[in-house]
Parts: C-alpha cells; structure tokens; sequence
C-alpha cells in the first residue's frame, strides 16, 4: 500500500520570471508530500526555508510533481530570495499550519500566551514519519488518560503521515497528522502540541486542520437550527471577510452543527465539487472560512478558541480533536455517502456496529413521570404481543421525581413508583420476550436532591455568583475525577442490579457560569475542554465495562448529534420533534455527512406533541423508517387502526434494514427547496435491490401522478416493481422515472425494487 509519498525535490526557478531579460536563478530544496485516496489528492510541501505550504487539494491527480502550483517562480511566492518583503509573502502564501503575529494576518490556526507574555509563534519543518493505519488520540491528565473519539484503521486500510514542526523561541512543538484512507476519499486531520522548552506557557488557541483553497468560487454549508428543528441546511455564497459557525454552550449544540463544506455554485446532490468538514468533538467547537485580500479562501476548524485556554507544562503535551475531510467530485451527495460509509466502517463501534437495533417502545411520550410498575408492564403486554423488542423507561424512576425540578444524581430506584423494584419489573419485561432500557442523565444535578445536599461544590459554579438555572438543574463538573467516579459507579449499581440491555444518555441543559472548585486560578479556562474529555472517559468506561449494552446518545433532542458521540453510541436521539413531516427536514440535514444508521426516529402519536400535527400512522412509519424505528407512544391507547398496523410495519422494517443500514442513500427530493413532496432511495452496494420512498407534504389540487427520476441503480440492469409488478431497466427508471400518485396531506408511498436479470 502506498497511499503516500514524500518525495525530494530540488527545483530551479527563474527569480523574476517575468521580466524577460532576467536570467536570474535561485533554487529551491524541498519535500513534497503526497496523500492519494480513492478518487482525492491531497499535496503538502516543505521548503528549505522550513514554511509548511499547501499545495493541493481535489480531485485525483496522479501528476507525481505538483509543486508548479505553489508559484515559486513569482513573487512574492520565493520566501528564499524574497527576506526584504518576507511580510508579503506570509500573508499572501498557503500554509497548512499557519501562525499569529508573524506577517500573516489571516485567521490563525494556533497561539499562546508565554510566560513574557508574547504570543508569536513561527513553527518550522523538522521531520516527517509514514505509517500503515492509524494512531489513537488521548490526553494525559493528571488522574487519568482519555482516549479522544477518532477514526480508526487496520493497517491495511489507511495510512498515515505525521509531519513535526518546531518553534525554537518557545520550544513548542506540533505534530501534524494526516490520514488517507484507501477505499475512500476521506482524509482525517488532527494536532498534537508538545512543550518541548523549558517554561510553561497557555495555548490560546489550536485549530485542528487549516486548508488554503486558491479560490473563493465556492458557496458555504452549514447546519444550523434550534430545539426541535435541528441540522436545517443554509447555504450561502463566500464573500470577502470571515463566515462562522460555532458553539459556546459547551456542547456542539443544536444551534450549529460542527461540520460545514465548502461546494462549488454548482454544486447539487450529483454534480459539482464538495469539500466537507466535520469535526469529531462534543464540546465547544469553531469553523470558519475567510476570502481574503486576493480573493483566496482559508478555511480552520476546531476547539472554540473562545474562552479557552490550556496551561501546558514543560514535557507536557495536549491532543486536539479530529477533523474529517471528506471530498467529491460528483455532488454533494457523494460526499454524503463517503461520510457514511467512513463512520460506520471506521467510527461506529461495538456490538451494534453492524447489526440491526432491537425495535423500542419508550414510555416519554406515553406517559411522561405519570407511570408506575404496572402501567410500563401493560405498555409491554401490549408492545410484545405486536412485535415490539424492548421497553424503555424514561425519565422518572429515580430519586422522588415527579416533574423535571428534583432528584438528578440520585440514581437509585423510586420504590413508590418502581414497586417490586427494578429486578422485579425488568424480569417481567423479559418475560414477555422483550429487552428493557433505562433513561440516565449522568451529567446534571438537580437542586433538591440528596447528591447536592451532600457536594453542593460538585456543580461547575463561579464562587459568589447565583447560578443559573435550566430545566430547574445544574450540571455536574466532570473535570473532576471523584465526580465522574461517584456517579458512574450509582450508575453501576442499577446496571448490575437487573438485565438491563440499553441506555438513553440525556444531557438536557448547556453550561453556564463555568468555574471548577478543584482546578486553580490559572487552568479555570480549561474548564470547558476537560468537561468534555470527563464525559468521553465516563462513556469510555460504560462501553468498556458493558459492551453488551446499546447507548443512545441524547442532549434534549439533537444537541449533541456530532461525530464524537458516534464514536461511543452506535445511534443518537435525532429531534424531540417526531413529527414526521418536521422529521424530513432534520433527516435530510443530518444525512448531509451522518449515516441514517445511527438516526434516533420513532412513530409518535398525534396530534404531535411538539407541532399539533395529524399525519397518517403509514407515514409516521415511513418517515422513522429511515433511522433506527422505534415508537414513542401509549400502545394501550392509541386507536385500533393505528395499533393494526404496528405489525405491518415492523415487517417491513425488518426488511428494509439491512439495506437501510449498510446501503447507499439517494436524496431526491428536497424539502428546503419544495416543501411539497420529498423522496430518497437506498440502493444495495452491488445494485441487486432498492426501496424508495416518497412522501407528498402537500396535496395538488388538478394535478396527476408526478414523475419521479430514480438514482443509483445500474442502468443496464432490470428491476421488478413490488408496486407495478413491472420490469423496467434501470436507465428507464432513473432517467424517464415513475409515477407517483397518491392522495391527500402528508400521505406517502414505500416501492421495493429488485433484481430482475
């Protein structure tokens, strides 16, 4: 496998090319490294002048020498003969890991503050290492070391290209991590600083990856929304200046996603370029492009720099999280399928990695607090005898909790609801045939309850400031080792105390007034980064120690739906909103770069709880098929039609599946652009068989069947319709298209096709 190359170089330029009566010569020592991936190049250089410059990133080029694109033969390209106006060429040069305070005034990728209070930074090639698959990420802290959620790969599957740059002043040291992976046209960035001098000093700031595009011809994608309308999709052209997103709250938030990309005007979901970005944290994170003064474009992300600091001793080093670029050369859906096939073969771990999740009921929506033992087991009575896998019970079971104002961090079972105790009910669950779940939000702590009569000091407050309450709660600190440990181990307790089979993880507030009672004046701003390092080595812990256990992932809905928490939870809560129409929109955004695999969707009942919007039941299912299905409903009350149903629709469930999860996913419809049908199809990897799926949003008054141009399929092979019972070839279908008739509101239709050849 030879996915990179580092490559001598020694080039002979003409110092000022353009004036033709200059036979001036310079030369230029260099190594150029080249990352190829399946359809994607990716070039780097480093001169002998020490700068680390960019020089390509796109589609495949197999060109061994693209080092013309740096421009070395122009001023003010030429930093070797160029030392009078070195200025010129720092602020006008790509650079993969550029610095602050040394002539280049775009938007840095790294600063400090040392101990004279100097925060420039000139970090200079020093030496570079190729390996054969891929390092893990951790950080060493002072009781323990975190494993940081990355990708990973055998060493058949990637390979990987550390490139060592030093700052003599300070003494600081990055290394710069590449990986490309050989199927894929994906390639992962990511840092680690390492103060190799002899002072300590406050990194300020440390972007993951930084690329320097040699244009500005591109339009801006992010996801951004709010509770219940979470990953909605804006696009907009770059313009000179700074365009953003990020997050503040401490986690990566419904408001703003942590990935964004970059894709040509023309871009749509089968043509154009697309360049995308995703970040794998859970915290605080920063995405930026800047088009500059010559109409370039530098795009940065990582760690908010925003209140952020971290103290870096002497011989001490801090690992920034990864970001994952992904390229496509045919639309921004490619790109979308590249990202799912990366995070499920390379994320996504553990027992359900590839395997289909157990159908649930959750009692939230059912009954909110207003439950007891009896009331979960006639809910399963009912769920089981319609195919139903698993109970779970949500918020409620704990401590004296009646409503959302008390008991957080008392993880002990409320007897006077849970009479018979938690053994007693799990067994009768499992009696009927049927897996059980449990709700935990292991982060927070409420007020009244007997964890913060005991440590009021355990929640993350500012000392002589109120402190803010949300949801009537306050949130642990889990920079703090005998926290994380005290509540992990209650949290073992009710896990080793019956057959439990899944966990709900909530985390349903953001931080505020960030201060620690155990960290000392000069680290307070670490705060935020070490809160959520505390949160993955607790989720470390669970799916180490419980393996067998299905994590789902939640914060109040979609408001941690990043790549980091895929990399403990196989599937995460995707909206409170379960309103299947809402639901198109929030699916279609978080399938821009995260696979339907791991999508939280369930049928609720209606009129929904969060809208007040009646669909068809059919819908409801078609809709929460595409995730990981479920229902979030009374079963015991909901109308005989509707319940008649639940069984059809976890046949076809079951059947769907495997293709849903392992398939490639068509957007075809487009609900941010006609809000009045949408549709998408997930063809099999070797094109034997499809299922499509369209849903009409709003009824047309005089209208016929509308044609619809399927994608994906093999043109020259044939496909039977489950519908038509016809046989048509796959050009017919994706070219001249179906008719699509249905009636009504919100009405939707499955199709299977298979392989008829």
């Amino acid at each position: 496998m030879n996915l990179i190359t580092a490559k001598k170089l020694k080039k002979e330029y003409s110092q000022y090319r353009w004036q033709t009566n200059s036979n001036e010569i310079f030369t230029e020592e260099m190594t150029l490294f080249t990352l190829t991936g399946k359809d994607v190049t990716y070039s780097l250089a480093a001169l002998e002048s020490g700068h680390l410059a960019h020089v390509y990133y796109g589609k495949r080029a197999d060109d061994e020498d693209l080092s013309y694109l740096m421009r070395l033969n122009e001023n003010p390209y030429t930093p070797k003969v160029n030392k009078r106006d070195m200025g010129t060429f720092m602020d006008s040069a790509p650079f993969e890991y550029p610095c602050h305070g040394i002539g280049d005034y775009r938007e840095p990728t790294i600063m400090l503050m040392d101990s004279e209070g100097m925060s420039a930074l000139d970090l200079r090639f020093v030496s570079y290492e190729i390996t054969d698959g891929k390092p893990i990420l951790e950080q060493a802290l002072e009781d323990c070391t975190v494993r940081i959620p990355a990708t990973f790969a055998e060493k058949d599957e990637a390979q990987t290209l550390a490139i060592t740059l030093k700052d003599n002043r300070t003494g600081l040291t990055a290394v710069l991590y590449y990986t490309v992976f050989a199927e894929l046209d994906a390639i992962t960035r990511s840092v680690r600083l390492i103060n190799n001098g002899t002072k300590a000093f406050d990194v300020r700031r440390v972007m993951s990856a930084c690329v320097d595009f040699d244009s500005c011809d591109y339009d801006f994608i992010t996801l951004n929304g709010s509770w219940a309308r979470e990953r909605i999709i804006e696009r907009s052209p770059l313009h000179h200046g700074k365009q953003s997103v990020d997050s503040v709250k401490g986690e990566s938030s419904h408001q703003n996603n942590p990935f964004t990309a970059l894709v040509s005007h023309n871009a749509n979901e089968d043509i154009g370029e697309a360049f995308g970005f995703g970040l794998v944290y859970s915290g605080n994170f920063f995405a930026q492009a800047e088009v500059t003064q010559h109409k370039k474009t530098r795009f940065v992300m990582g760690i908010n720099h925003f209140d952020f600091s971290w103290t870096l001793e002497p011989q001490k080093s801090f690992t920034a999280p990864e970001v994952v670029m992904v390229y496509s050369s045919e639309g921004i859906g490619k790109m979308s399928r590249t990202y799912h096939d990366l995070y499920r073969r390379h994320l996504i771990r553990g027992e359900y990695k590839d395997k289909r999740r157990p159908i649930l009921i959750n009692n939230w929506e059912a009954t909110y607090f207003n439950f007891n033992t009896e009331k979960l087991i006639d809910i399963a009575k009912q769920a089981s005898a319609l195919g139903i896998e698993m109970l779970v019970m949500d918020d409620g079971w704990f401590g004296h909790r009646d409503s959302d104002n008390s008991s957080l961090g008392d993880w002990f079972v409320c007897e006077k609801k849970i009479n018979g105790g938690l053994k007693y009910l799990v067994d009768e669950v499992n009696k009927l045939g049927m897996k059980f779940g449990i709700w935990f939000e292991p982060e927070m702590i409420s007020p009244d309850s007997e964890l913060y009569k005991a440590h009021p000091d355990w929640a993350i407050q500012i000392n002589g400031m109120p402190l803010t309450q949300s949801r009537e709660q306050y949130v642990l600190d889990y920079s703090r080792k005998e926290v994380r440990d005290y509540i992990y181990g209650l949290m073992c307790k009710i896990l080793d105390s019956a057959n439990i089979e899944y966990i709900k993880w909530d985390m349903n507030r953001q931080l505020t007034e960030v201060g620690s009672n155990a960290l000392p004046a000069g680290r307070q701003r670490e705060l935020w980064h070490r809160y959520v390092l505390g949160v993955y080595d607790v989720m470390d812990r669970l799916t180490s120690d419980y393996p067998h256990i299905l994590l789902e992932n939640c914060s109040g809905g979609g408001a941690r739906f990043d790549a980091g928490m895929l990399f403990y939870s196989p599937q995460i809560w995707t909206s409170d909103d379960t309103d299947a129409i809402e639901r198109l929109k929030i699916q279609h955004g978080t399938s821009i770069c995260y696979p339907p695999s791991a999508m939280g969707a369930h049928v609720s009942d209606c009129p929904n709880h969060t809208v007040g919007r009646t669909t068809p039941f059919s819908t409801r299912g078609n809709v929460a098929m595409v995730g990981t299905f479920g229902y979030e409903l009374d079963v015991t009350r909901i109308s005989e039609q509707d319940r008649n149903e639940i069984p059809g629709q976890i046949e076809q469930f079951k059947k769907y599946n495997p293709l849903i999860r392992t398939g490639d996913q068509y957007r075809i419809g487009n609900v941010f652009e006609d809000n009045t049908w949408d549709a998408w199809i997930f063809v099999a990897k070797d094109k034997s068989e499809a299922v499509f799926t369209f849903v009409q949003v709003l009824g047309r008054p005089n209208y016929g069947s509308r044609r619809i141009k399927l994608k994906g399929l093999d043109p020259n092979g044939k496909y039977l319709s489950s519908e038509t019972g016809e046989i048509h070839t796959g050009a017919a279908l994706m070219n001249c298209g179906i008719n699509i008739t249905v009636h009504g509101d919100f009405s939707s239709k499955v199709i299977y096709f298979n392989r008829a050849d």
